[in-house]
């Protein structure tokens, strides 16, 4: 069995017969499947994708009856009554089952991920490139999944191309390149370092003339088109060429992979655009972000360096880091701006430095003067921001207070009214991202108040701000809401079982694992289980497996006691830290209470009970809109009652 989606969506037999696959939808369905690679779709996301309106009432039914036809094109031969095994049923949903190298779109991924690493792989990914047969999904038309799905593997393809180029060109194997880089450039003239692998192609050539000509062409369009100017690479190869000098190979220090160098405006627009789209594109944004800082910093221009720090004002949701070396080295660099520039410095300019010190400096990763600082920082952006009067950079400048508002529990309602302002800026002055970005703050704090019908409003509402702007993180997000408020109905009468829940927690963990966010994906599953367990007062989920990690120390006691290893459960209690103040701080001092009940631990109950105080009228984890635990007062009676202060 072999599945093309590079072009239409198409399969084959093992002996090159096509599979009559049905109709529009039925290859829709089979489509997502693959853009799920191997992990389950919900029947309740797949009904939302292929329905992008109203569903009509019979949509779950109609869907399996696509199912089930796809079910008996792909396996025509399975005896009645055996369980498929290509398209399967796992928990609420379905998933596809083939091998990465019988899909062209996955053969195509690892090929240019091998390549990345080594130059060797070149000619598997001029096999990979050569599978393609028009658009991603070509024939999927008006579904949002595949729209996205079309822009993340063009961009892909782009970059495979002048990957193969430059590799290519390396080992002096340049014959056929011209006219596959002219064709390239067609589609994608705004790509600098397209540009200058064809004008090293055609001097590779012997086409010295058509090299500067096709340089001086570039450096028109890029200047037309976009208003840049040429970045290093373009402007080196030039003068080389002009001096008779053989062409330098181009440095592998860019944005589109190795061997592409833009400059550092170039570098941080670039990587502030990638940074919506989540994956691999969010991870080498940051990296890319930071690359265009240390060059900006070199230059030793200061108005360059704030700009450059500052440009990248991308919202932020999440209170842990997701590289946090990263963040230091961002947050330190606008610190050392900052004390350059002095107080004369233009008053934007100082706003943005400041927003980025409060939006790099996570609260769950820092010292308590480093959390001063940053709340310091968080102030003073929005006062001048305030005073000059743009929309843009006091959206920018909330979205750090928002960031340093986690400095104790039950600071819900406020963050609610930040995230409010944030949805009203957005909203009246066209700000897209950060109108994303107030709906998801409001979700949060409607979550953690108990309010799961506001709270999924705004989800729907950033669902649909998602499709219209290409942010295709935003329903990995509200995925783990409607298990959250999946697992608060489990314990009502007529809710969803719990292992329907732990389902759905698992299905939005697998769309986590690939977004480009660790900081955020690392413990949550462990934790959402444990919550569960907590919902239904069963014993924590024991599994080897799971990492737990950032969270290991506040669960720990609980694990160990359901283990019945009393002594080591209380010495684990014993050497757990207060939580850091971040969106998990409700969740873990409850943890911590319900351990310190458990053991008669009365010291320690106080100090649960005097730090969830103000939390009462909350949920502890649902500040994330991820999970929950269940409401904090449960746990603040019991700790009061067994440090004997109620």
């Amino acid at each position: 069995m072999r599945i093309d989606v590079l072009g239409a969506v198409r399969a084959f037999r093992d002996d090159g017969a096509p599979v009559p696959l049905g109709g529009p939808r039925h290859r829709e369905v089979l489509g997502r499947l693959v853009a799920a690679e191997g992990r389950m779709v919900t029947t309740e996301t797949l009904v939302d994708d292929l329905w992008a309106e109203q569903p009509p009432a019979r949509a779950v039914g109609a869907l399996r009856t696509f199912v089930a036809a796809l079910r008996r094109a792909l396996e025509p031969d399975r005896p009645p009554r055996t369980p498929p095994r290509v398209l399967v049923t796992e928990g609420p949903g379905y998933a596809l089952r083939l091998p990465r190298e019988d899909v062209d779109v996955h053969r195509f991924q690892d090929a240019l991920t091998r390549a990345r690493r080594t130059p060797g792989e070149v000619a598997a990914l001029g096999e990979a490139l050569a599978a393609w047969h028009g658009p991603a999904y070509a024939d999927v038309t008006g579904s949002a999944w595949a729209e996205r799905e079309r822009a993340r593997l063009e961009e892909l393809r782009a970059e495979a191309v002048e990957l193969r180029a430059r590799l290519l060109l390396e080992r002096g194997e340049g014959a056929g390149l011209v006219s596959d880089l002219r064709d390239h450039i067609a589609v994608h003239p705004w790509r600098e370092p397209a540009w200058t692998l064809l004008a090293r192609a055609l001097h590779h050539a012997g086409r010295r003339a058509d090299a500067l000509d096709t340089l001086r062409h570039a450096r028109a369009t890029l200047a037309d088109q976009l208003g840049l100017d040429p970045g290093a690479d373009l402007l080196r190869l030039e003068t080389d060429i002009l001096n008779g000098a053989a062409p330098s190979a181009a440095p592998a220090t860019t944005w589109t992979g190795p061997g592409v160098a833009l400059g550092p405006r170039t570098t941080v627009d670039v990587a502030r655009t990638l940074a919506l789209a989540g994956g691999d594109a969010l991870v080498r944004s940051r990296s890319d972000r930071l690359a265009a800082i240390t060059a900006a910093e070199r230059t030793g221009d200061l108005a360059l360096t704030a700009r450059i720090i500052g440009a990248y004002d991308v919202p932020a949701l999440w209170s842990r880091a997701d590289d946090s070396a990263q963040s230091r080295a961002v947050v330190e660099a606008a610190v050392r701006t900052l004390a350059a520039l002095g107080p004369d410095a233009p008053a934007d300019l100082t706003v943005r430095l400041l927003a980025t010190v409060a939006v790099e400096s996570r609260s769950a990763d820092l010292t308590p003067q480093e959390r001063d600082r940053a709340r310091g920082a968080a102030r003073r952006a929005e006062a001048l921001a305030r005073e000059l009067g743009d929309p843009a950079l006091l959206a920018f400048a909330l979205n750090g207070v928002f960031l340093q508002s986690f400095a104790r529990p039950g600071l819900a309602a406020a963050r609610d009214r930040t995230g409010a302002e944030i949805l009203d800026l957005a909203t009246a002055h066209e700000l897209p991202a950060f109108a994303v970005l107030g709906r998801l703050v409001r979700l949060q704090s409607a979550s953690a108040l108990g309010d799961l019908d506001t709270a999924s409003a705004h989800a729907e509402a950033a669902e649909r701000l998602a499709a219209a702007t290409e942010a295709p993180l935003v329903p990995v997000l509200t995925a783990w809401f409607r298990a959250r408020a999946a697992a608060t109905r489990s314990t009502e009468p007529g809710g969803p079982s719990p292992a329907t829940v732990a389902a759905h927690y698992r299905a939005a963990d697998e769309a986590l694992r690939t977004a480009g966010m660790p900081g955020l994906h690392r413990g949550l599953l462990p934790l959402a289980l444990l919550g569960l367990r907590l919902l239904h007062g069963r014993p924590a989920p024991a599994d080897p497996r799971l990492d737990r990690a950032p969270y290991r120390p506040w669960t720990e006691p609980l694990l160990l006691l359901d283990q019945g290893r009393e002594a080591q459960a209380r010495t684990a209690l014993a050497a757990a830290p207060a939580p850091p103040p971040d969106h998990m701080q409700e969740a873990l001092w409850c943890l911590t209470a319900r351990a310190a009940v458990r053991l008669g631990d009365r010291d320690t109950a106080a100090r649960a009970a005097t730090a969830l105080r103000d939390a009462r009228a909350e949920h502890a984890g649902a500040a994330s809109g991820l999970l929950t635990l269940g409401p904090v007062a449960a746990y603040l009676e019991e700790a009061e009652e067994c440090a004997g202060t109620r």
